[in-house]
């Protein structure tokens, strides 16, 4: 018997475990309170920087106006009354509030000095004066001035203003601090309103790894979060629906594992026992190599199954002849199918049919699929091994006139130890390894594999290849 120890070599792939969070990790909390007291002094500083020199503009702005005002007043005032009133009029306005000197131009000379000479050859020309900025009297200040006519005229300055600009923050300084107090209550008040569902998800995923699948979250707005909620609540279903199966599976294949063993088993205590004399020491041999052979292959089945999607899978695609691989596969379980009184007979047509494919695992599903149909096929009934080519691809097809298969076991016919697991007790059935093994090889050798009814009235197992030409 050939040693199938060095199959059982399974690559082990090792993961690394993800880092566990450390206690300097911030929240999502934390992090939205920072990023609202950021936006809060970015606002604030921006505010700052854009609102403060406007209000300094505008004060200043307002504070020109209100001069050139007072100055058209005087201007005015002045144009009615006796020159005599003149000099007491400027001497009243010098004694105002608000730090204004006056300026009496006559004959184009000020009463007093001070004022720019641009500005007294200005009001001596007949021409106003507004200035924003003037040097007057050593320093900086507003000049307003208004011609009286014949070279007289009347100038109203008022020292530039200064600190304004402090003024006005000072006066800001209470609003952006009570914007800052609300950045920060918003952020908290965001953080925990998006920490929470992330917290539930990640309750939720602990417990599910704990093995917890009763787990369900509610759904709730915004999208993201209840697309969250939905996606937890799937995965809780797929692990119990997937363990479920597992469990189911395990049950099936210990019960195919333990008959063979019971029958080894019994048949070693009896030989042990010197109950088997030597006429029947043949027989038992025989007996204890079938069920050891059996187990052989249900423990490669597992073992293929388990490495279906490993790397290192060996799957050796090249061009093969389908018709002669089909016409073998009929001579090799032709003496089998003779002693069960089942005729086996292959369809194929006249000239070759060629696939892209690997001959070996190929035929490894062709050979599993037949072995089903032996194990539940009535004597007299056949199993026709077919090859149809198609317009874009081959099809190798089993179909037998056993008792078949329901439309509900069509959907699940593919999936491990389904069939096993309904039709156990109430006719003859395999590991239901088989169609699932036969499966994954489809998928493996780019092709796919479909179950559906045959025309002999039992199960049609249809594998679909990628046709080539020799």
């Amino acid at each position: 018997m050939p040693d199938r120890r060095a199959d059982l070599t399974v690559p082990i792939r090792v993961l690394a475990a993800p880092p566990r969070p450390t206690a300097s990790t911030s929240t999502l909390t934390t992090r939205a309170v920072l990023a609202g007291v950021i936006v809060a002094l970015i606002t604030l500083v921006v505010t700052a920087l854009v609102a403060v020199p406007l209000a300094a503009r505008a004060t200043e702005r307002a504070a020109q106006e209100g001069l050139a005002s007072q100055t058209d007043v005087v201007a005015q005032v002045l144009r009615s009354r006796r020159p005599a009133a003149d000099a007491k009029l400027i001497e009243q306005l010098r004694k105002l509030d608000g730090g204004v000197s006056a300026y009496l131009i006559t004959t184009g000379a000020a009463d007093r000095p001070g004022l720019p000479t641009r500005v007294v050859q200005q009001i001596a020309d007949g021409k106003p004066v507004s200035e924003r900025l003037a040097l007057v009297g050593g320093r900086l200040a507003m000049v307003e001035g208004r011609p009286l006519g014949g070279g007289d005229g009347v100038v109203l300055a008022r020292p530039a203003a200064t600190g304004i600009s402090r003024q006005v923050l000072r006066n800001l300084w209470l609003p952006l601090l009570a914007g800052l107090g609300a950045g920060v209550l918003a952020g908290v008040l965001l953080g925990r309103r998006l920490a929470r569902p992330i917290r539930n998800a990640a309750t939720a995923a602990a417990r599910l790894s704990s093995g917890d699948r009763t787990v369900r979250l509610a759904a709730e707005p915004p999208q993201e979060v209840e697309r969250l909620a939905h996606s937890i609540n799937e995965l809780a279903e797929a692990l119990a629906t997937s363990e479920g199966r597992q469990r189911e599976f395990l049950l099936s294949i210990s019960h195919e594992l333990r008959t063979p063993l019971t029958t080894i088993k019994g048949y070693a205590e009896a030989l042990s026992d010197g109950v088997v004399g030597a006429d029947s020491a043949q027989e038992v041999g025989q007996t204890v190599l079938a069920e050891a052979e059996r187990l052989d292959r249900l423990v490669a089945d597992l073992l293929s199954l388990a490495r279906l999607d490993a790397a290192d899978f060996a799957v050796q695609l090249t061009d093969v002849e389908l018709v002669s691989l089909v016409t073998s596969a009929e001579r090799a379980f032709a003496p089998r199918a003779a002693q069960a009184g089942v005729p086996v007979r292959a369809e194929v047509p006249a000239g070759e049919v060629w696939a892209r494919t690997d001959p070996l695992r190929l035929r490894q599903i062709v050979d599993g699929l037949v072995e089903n149909a032996l194990r539940v096929v009535p004597p007299g009934r056949p199993i026709v091994v077919a090859v149809r080519p198609l317009p874009d691809r081959t099809a190798i097809e089993v179909r037998d006139g056993g008792p078949g298969l329901t439309d509900d076991d069509l959907a699940v016919a593919f999936e491990r130890g389904a069939l096993h697991q309904r039709y156990q007790g109430v006719r003859q059935t395999g590991s239901g390894l088989g169609l699932a093994l036969a499966a994954g090889l489809a998928r493996r050798l780019g092709g796919t594999i479909e179950a559906g009814h045959a025309a002999e009235g039992g199960a049609r197992f249809t594998v679909y290849l990628p046709r080539t030409s020799a």
